[in-house]
């Protein structure tokens, strides 16, 4: 083989061996390492990175040597973005006939970091059905009831441990009816509501539930609220807050989305709103979704609007709180909302359910 074919070779090789190294950040899955650390966490910038391999193959092109490398590159980045394109150009689809409106707002309050009248304000402003409130404890829930100007909601918090962030609240229009508040428990014979190295609180009853609502481990790490009964019909709606893919605790995050693929493969009307801590780029948390189930925010082309961290500017945020919604729902319109003292968007939405 004369020296410029073999150098010709050599150069192919490396440069398609350098595009799997590029790909692997974006796209872990392919790889079976999207559940492990780093990766879990860097494709939840996927489009972000894509931004920055699609920057790299154009300087890459500066240098003759590397054209093919570049192209290569270049062209992962295109067909990247071609792929996450939908989430922004996708169109809300007008209800029909025989739905009805709803209006679902998410607000993570950073354990009571929040200012719960800056929560209240978005409340009195757009009168939402549901308002789910990972991180809320009762007392935090009823200080954002407090600043409510006249506006009727029934509440209610699950606490699944002692921590804090496990507090999950939900105030729901009186307009829907008497509903019923519940959660899918654990067996507290055989798991403690107790975490290693925590203060005990008092449980569902006990002196002091008060402030921090009922204490038991369900079945999601962090306290989740099944919302059914009143005017709902078949209609339940969820609120949730799903662990973070922390670098030793992936397989609890993990966890945690099964649930919500128990609930989107049931087959009812069903609204899961809250802090999932994952992105339509988590294979994970498409697998949860299945063809149950979609989010609300890439089906009407405002997937670009990051959630979180929210003292990030625009371009560096992603969205990690999502209102999901079954197939029989349309999804409509969908916003998010600066809030006072948390590191989470306010997201609220609207929705198209069957009466």
């Amino acid at each position: 083989m004369d020296t410029d074919a073999a150098w010709n070779l050599r150069r192919g090789v490396l440069s398609v061996l350098f595009l799997l190294v590029v790909a692997l950040p974006l796209y872990p899955e392919l790889y079976g390492l999207d559940e492990v650390t780093p990766f879990t966490q860097l494709v939840s910038f996927r489009p972000q990175l894509l931004v920055l391999v699609l920057v790299l193959g154009l300087a890459m092109l500066l240098r003759w040597n590397w054209r093919i490398a570049a192209g290569l590159v270049i062209l992962l980045a295109l067909t990247g973005g071609a792929l996450v394109a939908p989430r922004q150009f996708s169109e809300p689809t007008p209800p029909p006939a025989g739905t009805r409106a709803l209006t679902v707002m998410v607000a993570n309050v950073l354990g009571g970091g929040a200012d719960p009248g800056e929560v209240a304000k978005l409340i009195n402003t757009h009168r939402p059905d549901i308002v789910s409130l990972p991180e809320a404890q009762v007392d935090v829930r009823q200080e954002i009831e407090s600043h409510l100007s006249g506006l009727r909601y029934y509440g209610y918090t699950q606490q699944a441990n002692a921590e804090v962030e496990s507090a999950t609240s939900v105030l729901v229009s009186a307009d829907l009816g008497n509903v019923h508040f519940d959660s899918e428990k654990l067996d507290t014979g055989s798991v403690s509501s107790q975490q290693p190295g925590t203060t005990s609180k008092p449980g569902a009853g006990d002196p002091g539930a008060v402030t921090i609502g009922p204490v038991q481990q369900t079945t999601t790490q962090f306290g989740h609220i099944i919302i059914t009964g009143g005017n709902l019909g078949k209609l339940r709606l969820i609120a949730y807050h799903g662990y973070p893919p922390l670098p030793k605790d992936v397989t609890i995050w993990k966890q945690d989305l099964q649930v919500v693929k128990h609930w989107c493969a049931a087959g009812s009307p069903t609204v899961v709103a809250g802090d999932f801590n994952a992105t339509v780029d988590h294979a994970d948390f498409r697998s949860a979704l299945g063809r149950g189930c979609k989010s609300v925010g890439p089906s009407v082309g405002e997937g670009f609007q990051g959630t979180w961290p929210a003292n990030r500017p625009v371009l560096f945020r992603t969205q990690i709180d999502h209102v999901v919604i079954s197939d029989d729902i349309l999804p409509g319109k969908f916003q998010t909302y600066e809030v006072e003292g948390s590191d989470h968007r306010a997201v609220i939405t609207t929705i198209a359910v069957p009466k």
